[in-house]
């Protein structure tokens, strides 16, 4: 059995998910299945450990944080070949308790970690992208890239989204020239584009405690952000803000794609490739995915939907587990999982059901393993 789960959010880690399931089967079928564990990760929060689990050195760099504070922050990196994950340098996991800044939040330190993976030796970087607490297109990582963004006296642009209305002249030449020679993969699990009714302020800016005048701000600043860059590089600006996963991250994607020569792909795919899912797939049975919530955003990108699509492509049976279960049996199905295992169904209460994930997750185990073991 392959267990390629990713985490429960606020729960459980995938490398967590994926322990406590091994232990729930091997209580249920006792000296019968073999257990394989392959945690993964569409890019978002928890890539990293996702890649470390699965054969990477983790290293770390204390870099920038949203606010400006220093974090340390951790990519990793496997024979030139790093996993950078912007929420390890600019998440709201950065941001205390209650606190946000749409406006001013900044991805300088996603910049640092990235020149750090550049230092490190890595000549292709997986860039997964998700979990910010940004909206500033990427702005801040160009900047700790060698970019300037200046305002119309000359003055460098104040951090975060909302200062980008300030913005007169972008500058890329100063860019670290290494990125020329750098494959660099955009990873996300969203294909929005900067602006508009499904950009990154309108969609994503209410996360990170944006109100709707804020929505509007941030919206006309990554507008005009986009008209000057193209005015930089050139026509092909203005078309990369409406690329599927320009709007990724608070626009990261956008500033990835059009100053970093990024090719955007599906997060899962991606991820799998890089862990290498494929030949662990070739051993297995049967397959079990999972993440907290299976729902629709689970069928658009999710990791389960793609760990299901591929392991259906090869003729492999697949199980499901999560926390809830917000989807009916059709889209189940369609999705290719078999079935699905609630937590909620053991323990109704949700809160007790995440602070108690992980025995839950256990006896949920121990029940699939004798309903497809025996």
């Amino acid at each position: 059995m392959l267990i390629a789960a990713d985490k429960f959010k606020g729960s459980l880690t995938a490398v967590e998910v994926a322990e406590h399931v091994t232990a729930g089967l091997r209580r249920g079928a006792p000296g019968t299945v073999a257990v394989e564990a392959l945690p993964v990760a569409d890019g978002g929060d928890g890539t990293v450990d996702a890649a470390v689990a699965a054969g990477f050195e983790r290293r770390v760099a204390r870099v920038t944080g949203p606010l400006g504070e220093p974090v340390t922050a951790a990519y990793a990196l496997r024979a030139g070949t790093a996993v950078v994950e912007m929420a390890e340098a600019s998440g709201l996991r950065h941001l205390p308790p209650g606190v946000f800044a749409p406006l001013a939040a900044t991805t300088y330190g996603t910049g640092e970690l990235l020149r750090a993976a550049l230092d490190a030796g890595a000549r292709t970087i997986v860039f997964g992208v998700g979990g910010s607490a940004t909206t500033d297109g990427g702005a801040g990582m160009l900047s700790a890239l060698g970019a300037r963004f200046l305002t119309a006296d000359g003055a460098p642009v104040a951090p975060g989204g909302g200062p980008l209305r300030d913005l007169a002249t972008a500058d890329l030449t100063g860019l670290d020239p290494r990125l020329a020679d750098t494959e660099i993969i955009l990873a996300s699990d969203v294909d929005n584009p900067l602006t508009g009714p499904k950009g990154a302020p309108a969609v994503y800016g209410p996360q990170k405690g944006a109100t709707e005048a804020d929505v509007a701000a941030l919206d006309a600043a990554l507008a005009h952000y986009a008209q000057v860059l193209e005015r930089s590089v050139g026509p092909r600006a203005a078309g990369q803000a409406q690329s599927p996963g320009a709007g990724a991250a608070g626009g990261i994607g956008y500033g990835a794609l059009v100053a970093l020569g990024a090719v955007f792909r599906p997060g899962i795919d991606v991820m799998l490739d890089v862990l290498g899912f494929a030949p662990a797939l070739e051993r297995a049975d049967l397959v079990i995915t999972g993440e907290g919530s299976l729902d629709e955003q689970t069928l658009h990108g999710k990791a389960p939907a793609g760990v299901a699509a591929a392991a259906r492509a090869r003729g492999k049976r697949v199980l499901a587990v999560c926390g809830r279960l917000a989807i009916g049996d059709a889209a189940v199905a369609a999705a290719g999982i078999e079935r699905v295992y609630a937590l909620l169904d053991l323990e109704p209460d949700p809160a007790r059901c995440m602070a108690e994930a992980g025995p839950l997750l256990e006896r949920t185990a121990e029940r699939l393993a004798r309903d497809f073991l025996s």
